[in-house]
């Protein structure tokens, strides 16, 4: 069966980093676009990046263009968000999803992994 199962949030300081993870299995992982998409408390679900199958293009919402970083593995079916000066506002729940397209949208989800940017 298909999962998707999220890693390495945490607490970090404003201005921090840190990398996220999601171990995807029961599929041909290679085949798929991935997407990150996150929910802030109190708030409804945000896209933040995607990356797709062909030649690895990658895109990004504004409110994280050049500081995230979204990238794959497709050798060991891992899904990666590194994350560059965290802000408060960036403080949510992110899950890794399977995208099977425009009319179909999205799949798969992991439970989500907590990422918290506090001083």
């Amino acid at each position: 069966q298909v999962q998707l199962v999220e890693s390495g949030g945490g607490l970090v300081q404003p201005g921090g980093s840190l990398r996220v993870s999601c171990a995807a299995s029961g599929f041909t992982f290679s085949s798929y676009y991935m997407n990150w998409v996150r929910q802030a408390p109190g708030k409804g679900l945000e896209w933040v990046s995607a990356i797709n199958t062909d030649d690895g293009s990658t895109y990004y919402a504004d409110s994280v263009k050049g500081r995230f970083t979204i990238s794959r593995d497709n050798a060991k079916k891992t899904l990666y968000l590194q994350m560059n000066s965290l802000k408060p506002e960036d403080t949510a729940l992110y899950y890794c999803a399977r995208y099977l397209g425009y009319y179909s949208g999205y799949d798969y989800w992991g439970q989500g992994t907590q990422v918290t940017v506090s001083s």
